[in-house]
């Protein structure tokens, strides 16, 4: 029987109400949670910080009030890595809430992915780098297994891949073993899609004018078959969409090349093939697996110091020549140097603007230190007392308050053999997990051939986006885009030759002047008629030291598509509102 298993959650604050709309709307067999980010076990770690017992999504915990007796009574499993920093208390609270509740559910957990005490031990704490506060290995799928084979009503896990808590309940269901990797890779991008919640039901989608009541957008669920293969839909009459466009979409989010890797097995997201199967119903076939690297990554998050900023507006004419003025003010005001000083000009301001603010630019500085007392009041007393002594029209957006500590993430990898993965069953027994027994170092595939140029006839000049959509995310320091053409168009096939020939490195560094001295990566996705970029150090050290003004890179593919290139008047869109 077809195992089918939604999500009601893809990040630490998605809609709080997904699920009870998901126990409601439809049969399930299982639900997920993905709560975790490289961001969110930041924000965990401080949690812990002020308190020892906390460390967990506390909002899980929140919606298991209102819906434990729901899932239970509908024999609804719950998986999430909810867990966080803390999974081992998350359960702890969940026994207590089912007793409060007088319900008798049956609750696991697992864990081993907390590596913070080893940090020396294992090479991660890097001399001269400020010490982890965070170190948690990503584990994989099968500590889940063992729980749900166990008899347990929910599964609360700390840090497994955001796909495990998909393929964990799809390997119980049908007695997947752990080299059958094709199986578990279909799984994976199955779980890859779901993950991010209403991002595969049209959220964030480039063409969302298209997507019909995307003001509540129901969440998906994938229907896995015993080969791997999987139906992606959501609940009858929730709003959104699932097309083999807004699968696409995911499939490319946060991704690199061909090889996807986790600890249980390798994807080949390359082999993926999409197949329309009506409204709201997309096949995933095809999917091809490896057996996973000999090792496991490691999310590691520091505070290695505090930051502050002040954003000036700069209004009218001389905009260039205010901001020249102002740097030489503040930095010669400082009676202390940050150790890091960053200005950004963004020039807002339009000629001849018909109102104040869209006369206007902004200049951001920022600054981080170690001490915070440097980016503290010895800072941020510098552009107040500028008031009446700098350019015409000064204002600040806000003064700038005390110095707030900043984080870095920082990836890194031990072998998966050095690393405890324990199933913790409801009557509170303990499985040890092996590590698999059969790995391959992964490598890039070989790059494809490029397409012949065709000469596709006269020009225009138009937005990139008038022909391709995108999807962009974070990867620690890293951004990716990916970039594809509409399966749907007759002339996709013509389309995505063309971008492929269009669409290069240098092409990119032109279009996005921020990442031209930066190195990037290009893989090709025939099935797909796609093309991904990961773009290395775009984001500086990763999310929370906020480098950039676009932190997670989720405008970075919108900001793509609204270049002008020029793009062959038969290729473009008929009909079609972008």
């Amino acid at each position: 029987m077809t195992v089918r298993i939604g999500n009601c959650s893809g990040f630490y604050g998605d809609r709080l109400s997904a699920m009870q709309e998901m126990l409601d709307g439809g049969e399930l067999n299982y639900l997920t949670g993905d709560y975790l980010a490289e961001l969110t076990m930041l924000i965990l770690g401080r949690d812990q910080m002020k308190n020892p017992d906390r460390g967990y999504a506390k909002t899980f915990l929140r919606q298991m009030e209102q819906c434990l007796g729901t899932a239970l009574e509908k024999r609804v499993k719950i998986v999430t890595n909810a867990g966080g920093l803390n999974p081992v208390g998350l359960a702890a609270a969940l026994r207590e809430l089912a007793t409060r509740l007088g319900l008798d559910a049956k609750i696991a957990h697992v864990e081993g992915d907390n590596l913070i005490a080893r940090v020396d031990e294992l090479g991660l704490a890097q001399p001269g780098q400020a010490r982890p506060l965070t170190a948690n290995a990503y584990l994989g799928a099968w500590g889940i297994v063992e729980c749900l084979n166990s008899g347990a009503d929910i599964v609360v896990t700390g840090r497994v891949t955001d796909a495990s808590v998909i393929v964990g309940p799809a390997a119980a269901h049908y007695g997947w073993q752990r080299d059958d990797f094709d199986r578990l890779a279909g799984a994976v991008v199955a779980g890859h899609v779901i993950e991010c919640g209403a991002q595969a039901t049209g959220g964030n989608y480039a063409f969302f004018t298209e997507v019909p009541d995307l003001s509540r957008p129901g969440f998906p669920i994938a229907e896995i078959e015993n080969d791997g293969s999987s139906v992606i839909t959501k609940h009858p009459g929730t709003g959104g969409l699932v097309s083999v466009n807004t699968v696409t979409a995911q499939l490319l989010y946060e991704i690199t090349g061909g090889r996807y890797a986790g600890p249980d097995v390798t994807a080949r997201m390359d082999t993926a093939v999409l197949e329309d199967l009506g409204p709201d119903r997309v096949r995933i076939s095809g999917v091809r697996g490896e057996a996973p690297p000999p090792t496991l990554k490691v999310s590691l998050n520091s505070l290695p110091g505090f930051r502050n900023e002040a954003v000036f507006i700069l209004t009218g004419l001389d905009i260039e020549a205010k901001a020249d003025l102002l740097r030489r003010q503040v930095e010669d005001g400082l009676v202390r140097r940050p150790a890091e000083l960053e200005w950004t000009l963004a020039r807002t301001d339009h000629v001849d603007g018909d109102t104040e603010e869209t006369a206007s630019a902004l200049l951001r500085c920022v600054v981080r230190d170690p001490d915070p007392e440097v980016v503290g009041r010895q800072f941020s007393s510098v552009p107040v007392e500028l008031a009446l002594s700098s350019y015409p029209g000064f204002t600040l957006t806000a003064p700038p308050g005390p110095g707030q500590p900043y984080g870095v993430f920082t990836p890194g990898y031990v072998d998966a053999a050095a690393v405890p993965h324990v199933a913790v069953l409801p009557d509170q027994s303990r499985i040890d997990i092996a590590s698999a027994s059969r790995t391959q170092e992964l490598t890039e595939l070989p790059s494809l051939e490029t397409p012949p140029v065709t000469d596709y006839g006269s020009t225009v000049r138009a937005p990139l986006g008038r022909i391709v959509g995108a999807r962009s995310g974070d990867k620690g320091g890293n951004a990716n885009v990916g970039v594809w053409v509409r399966s749907d168009d007759p002339r996709a096939q013509r389309q995505w030759e063309w971008l492929v020939n269009t669409l290069t490195v240098d092409a990119l560094r032109t279009l996005l002047p921020e990442a031209a001295d930066l190195t990037i990566h290009r893989y090709l996705f025939p099935n797909l008629y796609a093309v991904n970029f990961v773009i290395d150090g775009i984001l500086g050290r990763g999310v929370a030291s906020q480098a950039r003004f676009d932190p997670q890179a989720k405008g970075l593919g919108e900001w793509l598509r609204a270049r002008y290139i020029d793009v062959p008047q038969t290729l473009l869109p008929q009909g079609r509102s972008l």
